[in-house]
This record gives C-alpha cells, structure tokens and sequence, in this order.
C-alpha cells in the first residue's frame, strides 16, 4: 500500500509517517530519518516518489490532496522545475542523490551546491559524495568569481539537461627549460607583427616560437612572431627592441585585451608550456605541454580563453567552447586574469563535458 505524506510548506519539507524509513530512505536514500520509521522530505525526492507512484499523494495543511501534477504545479522551491528534472535523471541513470545540505547528509560540501552525488551503490550514510552538484537554467549567467569544483548541470528551454565538470587546473609543461634564448637578435617592429632576421634555428625548432617567413622549406629561418611573442622575448632582452613600444603596439592592436593575454602568456612560457595562437579553434591560446622539437611536435592538449576575473559565462557560450574543444580532442581551459601586471593573480579553471 503507497503511504501519502503531509506537506509543511512554511518548512518546505514533506513529512511522510507509517513504514517510510524502512521503505523510502533505508532500501533508496530518500529523505532523512526522524524519530521512529517516519522520514522529511525534499520537495524534489517527494515529486520523485509521486511520479514514481510510490507515495500516493502529498496533503497540504488546509487539507488539499496533492497527486503529481497538482504538487508540481505548484512549483514548491526555489528553482523547483530544473532542480527536479536533474535530479530525476541522476535517479534514472542509477544514483542515489540528496539536497546538499543538513539534515540530509552530515558534511555537506561547500560553496553553491544544490546535491550530493553519491557513487553507484552508496548512500548518504556511507560518507561518499562522487558529485557536489549545481543546478542551472539555460538563461542563468555564471559569473567566473563564482565557478567551484564540481559538477554544473545546465538544463535547456527543452528540458535536455547538458553536465559539466568544472576542476581549478593550472597547466604545467616540461617544454625544452634549458635552451636558451638569443641575444638581442635583428628584429622589425611591423603593423601587427615582428619579423625576427636572423635568429638561432633553436629559436624555432626547439622552443616554438613565430612562423618561418620562408614556409616549411628553410635553412635558417626568419620568423614572423605575433606581438605577444615578440612582447614576452623582448622583455628577456631576446630581440633587439624596445619592450615598451611593443607592448603600446600590442595595446593599440587589440586594447586591454593584450595585456591580459600576455600575462597569461607568460605564465605558460614560465611554466614550460608553449602557447600558440588559438583562432583556429575560437581561442586565445592551443597549448604544447611537451615540446621537443617542430618536427616532433605532437597534438596540442588545451584550449585556453583568457577572461576578466569579473567575467560573467553565459551558459549557451560554455556549451559552445566546450563542446567545440572536444570535438577536437583538446580540454577547454579559462584563465581568469585579475591584475594583468602579476601572473599569479590568475586562475585556471577547466571545464569538461561529463556523462555521469
């Protein structure tokens, strides 16, 4: 016999009595357990159990009979709707998940979490959570200051529900530490380039850096180099240049925009990374962890976007750079620049598609 629970709106719980504990939380983790056999409820794990049939009906306080429907009409929480359609499909899929928070689990995890995932075959009381999990709509922005390790779950205006792993990861590479640079090389400041004339083949062919003007067929190239890279080998005294009028022609090119960039240029370079450009990809940057040579050169890894640290994501943008990374085997990496003058004042987050 399905037992009916009673609906403490002021509370925002579902109070459900008879055999509840040993039928509902025990056997399936719903809920969490009060004195005796009775259990509460989230309105979410209630809608779930109406749906399934397995809870009859839940009643108001002035006594209005509430089947599947009526409940969720009524939309009981905030973000009722898309709470509801994930954690139905996380159930669906095999987990046992609970509002992230006390009564229901003793530590509940930090930050902006609405469930706790636990691992296939566990429950809340065995002290494992696989996922902290937040829940979206399609149309609520993410601001970058408020990005935590876990899971966001991104529910669409059709209902399709779009996981993301999002991980704090700051790249590192073992990209040739110990070749040197030149010394104030020949060089030409152009339009939106340098031209480097004559520099050491090591230059190119172990460190990566610029195009050879010559093509693929060159004895000792002579490089095309983007404004950040002559930027970041002036500064070392590697081109015979003046390093503030390259960083004025990178700031007149593409405005503040530059700077940002090249902090987080810099820090791959000191990182042993090596940072190409990324429009082909709709990026800032493709990364190479592990550059030996041009000739042995493997497939880049990452993926980087450089951002404002007050950046605000909009989920539809997210699913775009993510999905596109993947399609092309690489790991969508943001870089969350707060002070363009200090590379440790950058965050990194990756974000990845999950299928739970």
């Amino acid at each position: 016999m399905s037992l009916e629970g009673r609906f403490d709106e002021d509370a925002g719980v579902v109070h459900v009595g008879g055999d509840a504990r040993q039928r509902y939380h025990d056997s399936r983790g719903y809920g969490y357990p009060l004195e005796g056999n009775e259990i509460e409820l989230a309105p979410v794990e209630a809608a779930h159990l109406l749906y399934r049939g397995d809870l009859a009906a839940v009643t108001t306080d002035d006594g209005e009979r509430l089947d599947f429907q009526s409940f969720v009409a009524r939309e009981p929480g905030e973000a009722f709707g898309v709470r509801f359609l994930v954690y139905a499909d996380l159930r669906s899929r095999g987990f046992y998940l609970s509002p992230a928070a006390e009564p229901w689990i003793e530590n509940p995890p930090e930050g902006t979490v609405d469930f706790a995932v636990f691992p296939r075959g566990n429950g809340p009381s065995d002290g494992k959570i696989e996922y902290p999990l937040r829940v979206i709509s399609e149309r609520t922005d993410v601001p970058a200051a408020a990005l935590e390790d876990g899971v966001l779950a991104v529910v669409d205006e059709e209902s399709e529900i779009t996981y993301f792993d999002v991980n704090r990861n700051e790249p590192t590479g073992s990209s040739n530490p110990d070749v040197s640079l030149p010394d104030r090389a020949e060089a030409d400041l152009l339009t939106d380039r340098v031209v480097v004339w004559d520099p050491p083949l090591s230059l190119y062919e172990r460190t990566f850096y610029g195009q050879p003007l010559e093509g693929r067929e060159y004895d000792q190239p002579t490089l095309q180099c983007s404004l950040l890279e002559a930027a970041y080998l002036t500064e070392r005294g590697a081109l015979d240049l003046d390093p503030e009028t390259v960083r004025a022609r990178g700031r007149a090119v593409e405005g503040e925009r530059f700077d940002r960039r090249l902090a987080v240029y810099t820090h791959l370079r000191e990182e042993d990374i090596v940072p190409k450009t990324g429009y082909k990809f709709g990026a800032d940057f493709r990364t190479y962890a592990n550059v030996d040579s041009v000739e042995e050169l493997s497939h880049s890894e990452l993926l980087v976007r450089v951002h404002p640290a007050d950046y605000v994501f909009e989920p539809r943008d997210l699913a775009l750079d993510v999905r596109l990374a993947h399609g092309v085997r690489k790991t969508m990496v943001f870089a969350l620049v707060a002070d363009a003058e200090s590379t440790a004042e950058i965050k990194w987050w990756s974000i990845e598609r999950l299928t739970p």
